[in-house]
């Protein structure tokens, strides 16, 4: 039984909470209105920008190619994964600045980031038991919610900074020295977070013993025959299909048809990161008292309420809608991630668990993908409409999130029935 109290794992958390917070930062650099001053000087249209910030998504489905690798070493394997990583998402940065036909930089723009994601997807369920190894079963919740909260914090200050530099290099026309700048920063932050990792010690319990094989499509199968796995997935699925069908469109709607400066944008941003930061705790704790489906259900319904106001978001009402949005969003968000993998321990037997976390996220990726890929057909004929909809003034980004908010009214009433109401009748 290892100490986990001991110095060197006491140090390791601390790692783990630092390393956190960096891959949070590039994270930001790689995601909503920053890709979207990425594709925007490479001439990428908003409907394809939508598709490739779906690839976050797409990626999850990378996590079944995971089950079948067995390191020796999860450091070691992390820490190479990792780095690859990071200078796949610095070389996005890099593009722009070559002067590449259309054609060209949207192709390799597409393939790079791609890579990135199956490389960060394919390392991600052993980085992630690597590092909670480390952490005593009995403190995980708050140890989790500590380390979000940093890296928000951390996430708020650094958006700030990073979209001054942008607003700044825009408004004297030297955009490209900003993506200079933010390959730079990739590059330190990533140099920091592989340091990290190296000062991060491993436990036996996540090195592979020799000749350890699993069954993994004997496994799978088991999984899809369980008809509580298959319940818990559905909801993971309705889920992706309700927030990648218009969020992942939001970023170019704020830079192009709103023309918010970043400034703003990250105001905006860290608006939603704080509200998420005050509600992490109070729901964690709420659904410690009543169970994680209750709470998860009011989250759905705060959720809705924030796609509903990006419906009324014009050029006009632009700032104030998507500050609803993002407190709103906020909020929801402080309790749905925590809840759907909840969800998993509370009806999911022990030794499915696992494998059921992974194809509930591969399938719902794969769904959310198309979901977006759907949507940017939706987006391409308005805009190519001149955004009239039966001669009215209508934006694509403001229909898609009618379809979120029903989806997501749609992610209430399952929630309603299949799990809290079967748990009165169980009761």
């Amino acid at each position: 039984m290892i100490d986990l109290n001991q110095k060197p794992y006491k140090r390791s958390r601390g790692m783990y909470i630092a390393f956190a917070a960096l891959e949070y930062l590039i994270a930001i650099l790689i995601s909503g209105s920053f890709l979207a001053r990425l594709t925007g000087e490479l001439g990428i249209s908003d409907g394809l920008t939508g598709i490739i910030s779906s690839f976050v998504s797409l990626g999850c489905l990378f996590q079944l190619i995971s089950m079948f690798i067995k390191p020796k070493s999860s450091k070691s394997f992390s820490l190479y994964m990792t780095l690859v990583n990071n200078l796949l998402f610095m070389c996005l940065y890099i593009l722009p600045l070559l002067d590449l036909p259309k054609s060209v930089s949207t192709v390799a723009f597409v393939v790079i980031i791609l890579l990135a994601y199956m490389v960060y997807n394919v390392a991600n369920p052993s980085k992630t038991n690597w590092f909670m190894s480390l952490v005593d079963d009995r403190q995980r919740g708050i140890f989790s919610a500590n380390k979000e909260i940093i890296s928000l914090i951390c996430g708020i200050l650094f958006t700030f900074i990073m979209g001054r530099v942008i607003d700044h290099y825009k408004e004297i026309g030297e955009l490209r020295t900003a993506f200079v700048i933010c390959a730079v920063c990739i590059f330190v932050v990533g140099t920091a977070s592989l340091l990290t990792m190296v000062f991060t010690v491993e436990t036996s319990a996540t090195q592979a013993k020799s000749g350890e094989q699993k069954n993994v499509l004997r496994g799978m199968l088991q999984v899809f025959k369980d008809k509580t796995v298959l319940k818990v997935t559905a909801l993971f699925i309705l889920w992706r299909i309700a927030t990648y069908s218009a969020a992942s469109f939001y970023g170019a709607y704020e830079v192009n048809d709103l023309a918010l400066k970043q400034t703003v944008i990250a105001g905006l941003t860290a608006s939603g990161s704080i509200a998420r930061i005050l509600v992490s705790r109070f729901l964690g704790r709420y659904a410690d008292k009543t169970s994680f489906a209750r709470m998860i259900r009011i989250c759905f319904v705060v959720a809705m309420a924030s796609y509903t106001a990006v419906v009324f978001a014009t050029p006009q009402t632009g700032a104030v809608c998507f500050a609803l949005y993002y407190i709103l969003n906020g909020i929801a968000m402080g309790g749905i991630n925590s809840a759907l993998i909840n969800l998993v321990f509370d009806y999911v037997p022990v030794e499915k668990r696992s494998d059921s976390i992974a194809l509930s996220q591969a399938l719902s990726g794969a769904v959310g993908f198309l979901a977006t890929v759907c949507a940017s057909l939706v987006v391409t004929h308005i805009q190519g409409n001149g955004n009239q909809i039966f001669g009215m003034q209508i934006y694509a980004q403001q229909l898609l999130s009618v379809v979120a908010a029903l989806m997501t009214g749609v992610c209430i009433l399952y929630v309603t029935f299949a799990f809290i109401r079967k748990d009165k009748k169980r009761a």
